[in-house]
């Protein structure tokens, strides 16, 4: 596994080679790509010219996002489908081969069992899309039960119910998006990311949860940057069991926003790095030496900044 950087999650922008530079400065081995906007300057520019950046840095890069609301009406979702095609062969050309989308948790419109046979249907039409490329779909869930609160409907808010819907849908390119922190806001344990395999995660994310934080009184800025030493989950023990089932992928953090230090993307990028790297030696602190550890490689210094161009 590897450490990840999601700019878009720390409300961090920047030119492609300044978010690159960033991620290799503050100790992430990857980071997270637009695919939609990546394959746009694929069609402008060509590959050779839109992934030079990553190449010259060396590197990898951890997921892309699904470019449409898998709740969208049926034409906007019928036109995301027929053109993610593209996103996914510019995204697997970088080495990207992770999809990930989040499930809404609640709904005006539909209750528990239609909304589940529609998601099912509209996933399975997104794994038959991605696997010619040979792109994985992790879906995720969100706990929290303020995010469900004056809704007519309640939908997925936990991993059972998310497991049901991922076993559910035809397809071997599909499994879960493991965020760490709302798997163990939804009752989650480590017993039950111990009886899960490798394969069955796509992608993680990270964040922690105050130590005196009680369930009801969870809100928007709950998310804190990772720990190992403060806090009601043990992240350490979940990276190591990840790690002991063969989980290879990314590891990215992803705290509130209310929740980072500073407004300055240096300082938001450092910090969340080192509280990573924390939590990082603490999972890797025991009788095996090798674990979690990465192979050195020398990384080249990106060029210089291209005007307008993101990750």
């Amino acid at each position: 596994m590897f450490k990840n950087l999601n700019p878009s999650a720390l409300g961090v922008t920047g030119h492609q080679s300044e978010v690159i530079e960033l991620a290799l400065t503050y100790g992430f081995a990857g980071v997270d790509l637009n695919a939609v906007e990546f394959a746009t300057r694929v069609k402008r520019k060509g590959m050779e010219h839109a992934r030079r950046l990553m190449d010259s840095a060396k590197i990898r890069i951890g997921t892309f996002p699904l470019p449409f609301d898998p709740d969208a009406p049926d034409e906007e979702f019928k036109q995301g489908v027929e053109k993610l095609p593209a996103a996914a062969e510019a995204a697997v050309a970088v080495g990207c081969t992770r999809c990930v989308v989040t499930v809404a948790p609640a709904n005006d419109t539909c209750p528990y069992h239609e909304n589940f046979e529609f998601h099912r249907h509209r996933f399975s039409e997104i794994c038959r899309a991605l696997e010619p490329h040979g792109v994985r779909l992790g879906i995720g869930f969100r706990a929290p039960e303020y995010l469900r609160r004056d809704h007519a409907f309640q939908f997925i808010h936990d991993f059972d119910a998310l497991s049901l819907l991922v076993s559910m849908i035809p397809a071997d390119n599909v499994g879960v998006l493991l965020d760490v922190w709302d798997f163990f806001v939804g009752g989650g344990s480590t017993e039950v990311v111990d009886s899960l395999s490798g394969r069955q995660v796509v992608a993680v994310q990270v964040a922690q949860l105050a130590a005196d934080q009680p369930p009801a009184a969870i809100d928007a800025n709950s998310r804190l940057l990772p720990s190992a030493e403060e806090g009601q989950i043990d992240l350490p023990a979940v990276l190591r069991l990840l790690h002991e089932k063969g989980y290879d992928g990314p590891v990215t953090p992803v705290p509130s926003r209310g929740a980072l230090p500073s407004r300055r993307r240096e300082v938001i990028v450092r910090r969340t790095g080192e509280a990573l790297e924390q939590v990082w030696r603490a999972a890797g602190h025991g009788a095996d030496e090798r674990l979690l550890a990465e192979e050195e490689e020398e990384v080249a210094t990106p060029e210089p900044a291209q005007p307008t161009e993101s990750v």
